[in-house]
């Protein structure tokens, strides 16, 4: 394979003719195999590189600081990278240390070396365009790292939320599917008072929607970024005016209404941001896994457990049991849950420990988010598309279990009073009768008036009904 020497102030290296990185890259990947997941396969975060390169770019070409052929072409470079190409030329591994160095270099070299081929010049002419003098110029990786990390998370977090909603939406749409499959509630898993079925669905829809709101309202805090704050957040070796500019042409770029933090320095070391939307998406997770167990629990059987509702078939369950299903889905989304809560401690740790003027932990945070958005939103969508929507009720069962249950006796007793009520709980409980069969027998009530009381319509809304 044909290569070019290219050097540092370490030394020189062979670098691969073909490759867009160079040196610092090379080094980086040799330094840094950690994971096996490279920065390359978070295209949201060579995105937001691309883009902050040419807010740059774009800042430095009206400052003068820069050529203008140089910055036009470190546009165009940005423009390819935007759509989608050379995505296989940023090898770094997300978790590296420095700071995020190595991934900010990582772009400032591929964006170089295709800036000079659109102008004419071989990969590793840096004296025509250079990684660190033209791309990175009024840069620090303090300072374009976080923004780029920023951007790629405000861009994950809508695909969450888009997400979210799907599966919001799948349990609104089963609550209005069982709006009339009378059950048992359940406190502390014995017997409460009765409900639909679609009410314990629709429940599911509303705290989905809640979350949606919080990470939501998490996602604003990236709006505040510290573009321009170079090193430490004195602006050092940046122009006057440039993080006005520089801010000013992302935001027009992305359409996001980014603005420059009024303290820089504390924007540099300040990691608040990332540990609030992390704590948003263990609450994420929380809530996920509790559904997820509810569906396991409320499918359990099919002869010897609750049986109130039945998942989709996905695949066999057991290598020994013949005809056994396993809830499969649920469980994988437990899984994430449990992965995603982790996660939150990692990035406290973090956060914690970014001392003095900056916190050099942030490829782990990224890292850590960046995994937990994305699993939390493909568990949101596999939880749908292969759970949610194909489950179906048990009525029967459902409505079995409600006529058994003691706890039918709770919407009896404005209607007969708590010592009847109390005698007729405790003469099932004794003899195994049904409370319903029990009404029925000492003749309390009607069966019209029985299954009155007991009606969807009754359960589902505050209501007195009088003998």
């Amino acid at each position: 394979m044909k290569s070019r020497i290219e050097h540092d102030f370490l030394g020189e290296k062979e670098i691969p003719a073909n490759t867009y990185y160079g040196v610092q890259t090379l080094r980086a990947v040799e330094n840094f195999f950690i994971t096996g997941r490279h920065i390359g396969d978070v295209p949201e975060l060579i995105e937001g590189l691309a883009y902050v390169k040419k807010a740059a770019a774009k800042a430095n070409m009206e400052l003068g600081v820069i050529p203008a052929d140089v910055g036009k072409a470190i546009c165009a470079a940005c423009d390819e990278i935007i759509g989608g190409k050379l995505r296989d030329q940023f090898p770094v591994d997300t978790i590296q240390g420095g700071a995020g160095t190595s991934t900010n270099m990582n772009a400032n070299e591929v964006i170089a070396n295709r800036a000079l081929e659109l102008m004419g010049y071989k990969k590793g002419e840096y004296e025509h365009c250079h990684p660190n003098n033209h791309v990175n110029c009024s840069q620090s990786t303090n300072d374009a790292y976080p923004t780029a990390f920023r951007l790629a998370l405000y861009n994950k977090l809508s695909t969450l939320m888009e997400a979210m909603a799907y599966l919001q939406k799948g349990f609104a749409d089963k609550g209005a599917e069982f709006s009339d499959v009378l059950k048992m509630g359940r406190t502390q898993l014995q017997d409460a008072v009765p409900m639909t079925l679609g009410q314990e669905f629709s429940a599911y829809a509303t705290t989905l929607g809640e979350d949606i709101s919080r990470v939501r309202e998490a996602r604003e805090l990236l709006k505040e970024i510290n573009l321009g704050a170079t090193a430490i957040g004195t602006g050092i070796n940046a122009p006057e005016d440039y993080a006005r500019l520089a801010t000013d042409a992302l935001a027009n770029m992305t359409g996001i209404e980014f603005e420059t933090s009024a303290n820089l320095v504390e924007a540099t070391w300040d990691t608040g941001a990332y540990v609030q939307i992390s704590g948003v998406l263990k609450r994420v997770a929380v809530k996920l896994s509790k559904i997820c167990s509810d569906l396991r629990l409320l499918s359990s059987g099919p002869r010897t457990g609750l049986n109130e509702i039945n998942l989709p078939k996905m695949q066999p369950g057991s290598s020994i049991m013949p005809g056994k299903v396993n809830p499969v889905i649920p469980e994988v989304v437990n899984q994430i849950a449990y992965d995603v809560i982790g996660k939150d401690v990692t990035v406290t740790m973090a956060a914690e420990n970014g001392q003095l003027e900056l916190n050099v932990m942030e490829p782990v945070i990224a890292n850590a988010l960046f995994q937990a958005v994305d699993m939390l939103r493909r568990g949101c969508r596999i939880l749908q598309d292969r759970c949610v929507s194909g489950i179906t009720a048990n009525r029967e069962r459902c409505r079995e279990m409600v006529e058994q249950s003691i706890g039918i006796v709770t919407p009896l007793n404005p209607i007969i009073g708590y010592e009847k009520s109390a005698a007729i709980a405790k003469e099932a409980l004794e003899t195994g009768k049904s409370v319903y069969d029990l009404v029925l027998e000492h003749k309390v009530l009607t069966k019209e008036k029985l299954d009155e009381i007991l009606s969807p319509e009754n359960m589902m809304h505050p209501r007195f009904i009088r003998n």
